[in-house]
């Protein structure tokens, strides 16, 4: 596909997800791209940690891309660009605390010389072809959250990026209702938005309010360390943290690579001038333990994460003890449940108390909830309406929110849709391909290739490997060697092996070794019919078939 004289938007992620947002924008022959981000793996991806966009659409088409565009820092925005956009071979443009952010991935990767990042100013304007973007600051949990105006020679979009509405923000200064409204009086053809928060009937909240929050939680606890996890991005949050420090008379302590990062970042870009000094952790190990709030990573249940190794007691320096207080500065992602209950459940084990916001008001969202969404529609008013970032469901629902507020048109994406926005828009003009990659240890891979449902496989019912000897004239020469890993028996493992190599012996006594595969398989078939009279299971099986 290549867009002619028309305006296509075409996702390669984030629609019919939350996380991995990649967006393509078409016309006159050009793509330009908005954002390159991942997500964290799932169980069904055994081994794997980073899930990324499967790009081969773009990249066979890499002459025709102009640039990428990015909105902001968080990682299901920005996370894939260390491992794919050298292959792009496109510039970046963000501003600078997500400039700052991905630089610091660049250059862990070797790639500072090998990508170009062009650092666009708050609110500043860039054109790349026949595409001009002019960067809208909003509200969100990270600094710099930004909206994009698109114009194009079919129509103007405005790309909403993540959002929320906060009438106290800390950190940044969003656009006004009015700065908004005159945006929309300008005309846009499509608005492409959020949907994550679409369920929800109140509006996200502001940090103002979580500060005071925070403040009253901390301020209760006399005695014991008070740890704070929170996602390491929100720097808003984190400034929040620090003050609340300063008002309880406690040390700020940092755990996490992620949280160092983040700081560095955003004081090296303006942001927390107020953030007060923090304690080394050797410090921290000698101090009162009334006297430290320790800032860390591990909100989600990463496994590796500061938390989940301060709560099964693995940190190198940070301990806990009974009557310490743990507080989930934080949203719940779905599908991560499971991961943070076995942190809370292994702190619990301790004596530890845990605080979430289902307990007191330590966390607000991101993300616009139905009254704001219901608001930027009365202030932009497309003529379109394209959801994203959001499950089917999040897409579906804001779908049918935006046509009862006034918009004539509404179309739900799925990765691959290639959707004509101009002129006589919304078309489905095809289906292209889309998909995930994933990144097993320093490898990309398709998330569905050989190697990861071998990987299953081997997973849900193991393995066992077959070795026959075999003579000069093509005769068993010995017993059968067999191994069984991952399989289930263990007492009567000896009697198990035992049967599976008199089965082995059969079945090379009966076959033609000259028919080397067909002889092999018939090996292995007969192993696993006994693996699954034993335990109900097929085994992955190999043969080795040796020849003196």
């Amino acid at each position: 596909m290549k867009p002619g004289k028309e305006l296509i938007f075409l996702p390669l992620g984030g629609s019919g997800e939350i996380g991995m947002n990649v967006n393509l924008y078409g016309c006159n022959g050009k793509w330009v791209m908005v954002d390159l981000g991942m997500t964290f793996a799932d169980p069904s991806y055994p081994g794997v940690e980073l899930v990324l966009p499967d790009l081969s659409f773009i990249e066979d088409r890499a002459a025709d891309l102009l640039g990428i565009v990015l909105t902001h820092g968080h990682e299901d925005h920005i996370g894939a660009i260390p491992y794919l956009a050298n292959d792009l071979g496109v510039p970046l443009y963000a501003t600078p605390f997500t400039a700052g952010l991905i630089a610091k991935k660049l250059e862990e990767e070797g790639l500072t010389r090998e990508v170009k990042l062009n650092i666009i100013p708050m609110g500043g304007t860039l054109q790349l072809g026949d595409f001009g973007f002019r960067y809208v600051a909003l509200a969100h949990s990270i600094p710099e959250g930004n909206a994009l105006v698109i114009d194009t020679p079919y129509g103007r979009i405005f790309h909403t990026g993540d959002w929320k509405l906060d009438d106290g923000p800390l950190l940044g200064n969003p656009a006004s209702a009015a700065e908004l409204t005159a945006i929309g009086d300008s005309g846009v053809l499509a608005m492409v938005g959020d949907s994550t928060n679409v369920f929800n009937e109140k509006a996200s909240g502001s940090e103002t309010d979580v500060r005071e929050g925070l403040l009253k939680v901390v301020k209760a606890r006399k005695k014991g360390r008070v740890v704070v996890t929170t996602f390491a991005s929100n720097a808003a949050r984190l400034a929040t943290l620090g003050w609340v420090a300063k008002e309880t008379g406690r040390h700020l302590v940092l755990a996490g690579r992620s949280m160092d990062r983040i700081t560095q970042v955003a004081k090296a870009t303006g942001y927390l001038k107020d953030m007060p000094p923090t304690l080394s952790w050797n410090d921290a190990a000698n101090m009162d333990p009334s006297k430290l709030l320790i800032l860390c990573t591990g909100a989600q249940g990463e496994p590796m994460a500061a938390l989940s190794r301060i709560a099964d007691g693995s940190h190198p320096a940070l301990k806990l003890e009974k009557g310490d207080l743990v507080v989930y500065s934080s949203k719940q992602i779905p599908g991560n449940e499971l991961a943070i209950g076995r942190v809370q459940n292994a702190l619990a084990t301790r004596g530890i108390e845990v605080i979430t916001e289902k307990q007191a008001h330590v966390h607000v969202s991101g993300h616009p909830g139905r009254p704001e969404l219901e608001a930027m529609y009365d202030w932009i008013r497309p003529e379109i309406a394209i959801p994203v970032h959001g499950e089917r469901r999040h897409m579906e629902a804001h779908a049918a929110l935006a046509l009862a507020n006034g918009v004539d048109k509404a179309m739900v994406p799925i990765n691959g849709s290639a959707i004509r926005l101009a002129p006589n828009g919304p078309k489905l003009l095809s289906h292209e391909k889309a998909g995930r990659l994933v990144l097993d240890g320093d490898v990309i891979l398709p998330a569905n290739g050989a190697t990861i449902v071998e990987r299953r496989r081997l997973m849900m019912s193991g393995h066992m490997g077959v070795t026959v000897v075999l003579s000069r004239d093509g005769k068993v020469a010995a017993d059968p060697a067999i191994t069984a890993q991952g399989v289930p028996v263990e007492e009567d493992k000896a009697d198990f092996l035992s049967q599976c190599a008199d089965a082995a012996r059969a079945a090379a006594t009966r076959g033609d070794s000259r028919q080397t595969d067909k002889y092999a398989e018939a090996i292995r078939f007969a192993v696993r019919k006994v693996a699954r009279e034993w335990t109900g299971k097929k085994p992955v099986t190999d043969v080795q078939v040796v020849r003196l």
